[in-house]
């Protein structure tokens, strides 16, 4: 039996009073990359932890981390549950 691949979940925060704007807008941008460069992700999405701060994410297989981490720089990652 083959081990589960796991998802990572990348991130990248936005603050300040455009910040959430921001985030929908960088997503958007995370998509295209995905598309471009045939990753298949798994998820992705903006949350608002609060009026000034919201983050972008994308989750994808552990194997394609390294493509979207090395192009795009998160600001940090996690593995997603």
């Amino acid at each position: 039996m083959e081990p589960k691949t796991r998802n990572i979940k990348l991130i990248w925060d936005f603050k300040g009073e455009d910040g959430h704007q921001t985030a929908l807008h960088h997503e958007i941008h995370l998509k295209e990359f995905a598309e471009k460069e045939s990753i298949a992700y798994v998820l992705s999405g903006v949350e608002e932890l609060n009026s000034l701060h919201s983050l972008a994410f994308i989750t994808v297989p552990e194997t394609q981390m390294r493509i979207v981490r090395d192009a795009l720089i998160p600001h940090r990652g996690e593995v997603a549950e």
